[in-house]
């Protein structure tokens, strides 16, 4: 098969979740013997034109002169009505909203579009309502116009089904395995190992940053809470100005998968926050890393963690549990399942297998119309 695989900031992966898909599907998918192109913005610091045997494919992007929000609908638009020309047997779209215009309005006839449309966009509390309705409407179309739908979680399968009335295939993130854990790192960051709770998230108010928060600064932990991820923004200065003096410490974005694997792994509680849907790589790395798990309570993250984690609704609850030394019982329990699943259901070369099936059976479809 020739693959094409559209929306994400280029491999090797810097950046996130989607990024980790690309890279490690594509690769995967190559050393199966399909013809795999990932498509790249010119400001990817990668500059060969192949990555382990993936073809790459630049584009411009705009962003550094429009900002992130309106460049990546001007990147999408280049990516995909360059590929819409080639012969490629697969589109796959990673991310619905930015990409819909293209899906929408460039002819790609003859061309399969499979897209998975990641989490709901139009919920994120940082738009306003006015986004939020275009952002909506752009989810709408954009479903319309794909050829197939991949959803990265059950809830999201769902939600496809009773919103637009369409079938979506599941097929979740992957994770890596822990590598052997050692704890050196930890003095560079100040912190002892079971001595802090943690969250590694970009700060934005979908994730209840706040609620986490206000739970922890009620609760009777006098332990440090860690927080990873950017806090160079709007937001993140609004959070710590806040929350200053309160025991809850920035350590802005840390890129280095070892130190963050070891962090995850020593920490005494990791508290999830993510509530806008999809199957969070944040929460399968955690998961991997053997984290003792307390998420927020919504469908997503229940379908991942099931009954191996504690929920919070609000900051009295996550207090609630904080204070609660009972809950440690639970922690090899939970961890050596959540680990269990990693290996069995989440580990790359699974879900790899998986895309590849899917794609053979659009394929296979396909030929008998």
């Amino acid at each position: 098969m020739k693959i094409a695989i559209l929306g994400t900031r280029g491999i090797p992966n810097n950046y996130g979740g989607f990024e980790q898909c690309a890279e490690y599907l594509s690769v995967g998918l190559t050393k199966k013997g399909h013809k795999v192109t990932v498509y790249s913005p010119d400001f990817h610091p990668y500059k060969d034109d192949e990555y382990k045997g993936v073809k790459i494919i630049r584009k411009s992007s705009p962003q550094q002169y429009l900002g992130s929000s309106v460049s990546n609908f001007l990147y999408d638009y280049y990516c995909f009505k360059d590929a819409a020309k080639k012969d490629f047997d697969i589109i796959l779209e990673l991310g619905l909203i930015t990409a819909s215009l293209s899906i929408i309005f460039i002819n790609h006839r003859n061309k399969i579009v499979a897209t998975n449309i990641d989490g709901l966009e139009w919920k994120r509390l940082k738009w306003s309502g006015f986004v939020q309705k275009i952002t909506k409407a752009l989810e709408k179309y954009g479903i319309k116009h794909s050829d197939y739908l991949i959803a990265d979680n059950i809830g999201i399968q769902e939600y496809i089904r009773q919103e637009y009335g369409r079938n979506s295939k599941y097929i979740s993130y992957g994770a890596v395995e822990n590598l052997t854990p050692n704890p050196n790192c930890l003095s560079f960051y100040e912190i002892i190992q079971k001595e802090y709770l943690l969250t590694i998230a970009r700060l934005e108010p979908e994730n209840n940053l706040e609620i986490m928060f206000d739970g922890y600064i009620k609760s009777n932990c006098t332990i440090p809470y860690i927080i990873v991820g950017n806090h160079l923004t709007e937001y993140g200065d609004f959070l710590k100005d806040k929350y200053r003096n309160t025991g809850i410490k920035f350590l802005g974005g840390i890129y280095n998968k070892v130190d963050l694997d070891n962090l995850r792994h020593y920490s005494k509680f990791y508290l999830h926050g993510h509530s806008v849907g999809g199957t969070n790589p944040a929460l399968l790395e955690a998961m991997a890393a053997s984290c003792f798990i307390i998420a927020h309570n919504n469908q997503f993250n229940k379908s991942v963690l099931e009954d191996n984690s504690f929920y919070f609704d609000d900051a009295n609850t996550l207090t609630n549990l904080l204070n609660n030394n009972a809950l440690l019982e639970k922690k090899n329990q939970y961890t050596s399942n959540n680990l269990n699943k990693i290996k069995k259901v989440y580990a790359w070369e699974n879900i790899v297998n998986q895309y590849e099936s899917y794609f053979k059976t659009i394929l296979d479809s396909q030929k008998r119309r």
